[in-house]
């Protein structure tokens, strides 16, 4: 993992900065194509299935990963904001159109992408409504399990340029 920082921005964020080798048009490529996003958004071997997938604030945004042993996490939510090749902004708060969902795991997730050097500044941030909700979400393994997703997608990245 290249040029890991792990910041808390608020006390009810998750936030994990990176300097990727992709470039940021790769790597964008590799989140806004639902055919892409399934090869690399979850800890390999559990794999992933895109039911729902419409890159627009407001679009539904629903991934289902299932794990070798079974286990199954079924993600609802929706895009809050996209600004192509720069910002991503999804949830768990609300499915398609806007409606209120009531998630087992409340947060919103902003991922940015910048320029840096020769690579990509890549920055996820998990917003929590508490910080009893954020400390469950780490304890949930949120700095492992994302950081293997962002490895996953730099490798992913690199092999689309």
């Amino acid at each position: 993992m290249a040029d890991q920082t792990t910041v808390n921005a608020d006390a009810q964020d998750l936030v994990i900065s990176r300097l990727l080798r992709a470039p940021r048009a790769a790597l964008w490529r590799a989140w806004a194509d639902q055919a892409l996003l399934k090869e690399w958004w979850c800890p390999k071997p559990w794999t992933t299935e895109v039911r729902a997938f419409d890159l627009r604030a407001g679009g539904a945004f629903h991934t289902i990963m299932r794990g070798p042993d079974g286990g199954i996490s079924d993600n609802p939510g929706s895009f809050v904001e996209v600004v192509p090749q720069a910002r991503i902004a999804f949830t768990s708060l609300m499915t398609a159109g806007w409606r209120p969902a009531t998630p087992w795991l409340p947060f919103t997730a902003i991922v940015t992408m910048a320029d840096e050097g020769h690579g990509t500044r890549y920055i996820a941030t998990a917003m929590h409504p508490d910080q009893a909700t954020r400390d469950r979400h780490a304890e949930l393994g949120f700095r492992q399990g994302w950081n293997i997703c962002i490895d996953q997608l730099e490798a992913f990245a690199v092999q689309l340029r």
